[in-house]
């Protein structure tokens, strides 16, 4: 699967492989354990981020993985989002530090 990620003017494709959909499972869940402790979003804290919520936490660590270079760190947070929101083939990243603000794409 090829998953978009738009961060400002770039453009990224971060390729997912079938299998790490099925086999990082408990990368997930680990991520799931750590957010259901609340998470800095910003300047808000959110104590119980909803699941579009985790997905633009996930999407900040992302932007993260790409801007370092980090491969497998980017397949594994763009696979958390595939996996979480069904249908979404991409995300927008806000550059402007707002998590808030960024965006899922769908077909």
């Amino acid at each position: 699967m090829r998953f978009k990620v738009v961060i400002g003017e770039q453009v990224y494709a971060v390729e997912i492989p079938e299998d790490l959909l099925c086999e990082a499972e408990d990368f997930h869940a680990k991520l799931d354990r750590d957010m259901d402790q609340g998470w800095q979003m910003s300047r808000a804290f959110v104590a119980q981020p909803d699941r579009l919520q985790r997905c633009q936490i996930v999407a900040d660590r992302l932007l993260t993985s790409i801007m370092q270079g980090n491969q497998a760190s980017a397949m594994l947070m763009a696979s958390y989002i595939a996996l979480r929101m069904p249908g979404a083939i991409g995300v927008n990243i806000d550059v402007d530090g707002e998590v808030q603000n960024t965006e899922l794409l769908y077909a």
